[in-house]
């Protein structure tokens, strides 16, 4: 049964929230299966799937494609959609794309930093809005921890109860120490989602290439579940060696065969 914005603001305190990205429908399908209640098609796409040196490089079109296959493969699933870099730049420019992505599949919409008139728009135009504060890729110079020191801390806690106060039912926060992340957790009232924000957010978000270990660098806080990149490589290199020998197709035609 897919979960509603009301759902997850209501697991705040009584259940962990498990939230993972995905950017195609035979990975989607398998999070469906696996029983995950929210996936997130983020812009990440730009950077672990399509090879960009940054998520600025997305376009709304590429976020369309992208929820359009993960909605085919996780009918029954909640998910977010991100609002790519400058895509919402406006109230009315955010609105018409927010559209889009709910038209291709999305449930919600997820927007980087403290654009409170933007989320409070959406949120009256009856849009679901998850924020995100800490570490804002689409405008950061690097991707070091932001929140270390004080005036920092105190800029994203001012930040995320602005977003709340703005409509937003889920706050993403990414890579800020972990007492602050525990700080704002235990002040907001709807749930914090944490990646590289320590144990005591509401729930927790992974990049799906980055929990199965597919690609050449992770992020420091991630897990890798499995190393799948090696798998493919022994995959290929067994195909080219069964090709070169001529063992393939010669092996299956004679499989076939014997089920005759």
């Amino acid at each position: 049964m897919k979960l509603s914005a009301t759902d997850f603001v209501q697991m705040k305190g009584s259940r962990p929230i498990t939230m993972l990205t995905a950017y195609t429908c035979p990975v989607a399908r398998e999070l469906e299966a696996a029983g995950i209640p929210i996936i997130l098609v983020g812009d990440t796409v730009g950077m672990v799937e399509m090879g960009f040196d940054s998520t600025r490089e997305v376009t709304v079109e590429h976020m369309i494609y992208h929820i359009g296959a993960v909605r085919r493969g996780a009918p029954n699933t909640h998910i977010i959609g991100d609002l790519p870099f400058e895509s919402d730049k406006t109230p009315e420019l955010a609105l018409a794309n927010a559209k889009r992505l709910l038209a291709a599949g999305a449930d919600s919409i997820k927007l980087e930093g403290p654009k409170t008139d933007i989320i409070s728009y959406l949120v009256e135009e009856g849009i679901a809005v998850v924020g995100h504060t800490g570490l804002l890729p689409q405008t950061a110079n690097s991707f070091a921890k932001v929140g270390r020191n004080a005036e920092e801390a105190l800029r994203i806690q001012k930040e995320a109860a602005a977003i709340q106060q703005a409509g937003a039912f889920m706050l993403v926060v990414e890579h800020i120490p972990h007492d602050l992340a525990n700080s704002i957790t235990q002040t907001l009232t709807i749930p914090t989602i944490g990646i590289g924000a320590g144990p005591d957010c509401d729930g927790q978000v992974l990049v799906i290439n980055d929990a199965l270990g597919l690609g050449n660098y992770w992020p420091p806080f991630s897990k890798q579940y499995a190393h799948v990149g090696r798998e493919i490589q022994k995959v290929a290199q067994q195909f080219s060696r069964e090709v070169e020998s001529r063992e393939f197709p010669n092996n299956i035609i004679q499989f076939a065969g014997s089920m005759k």
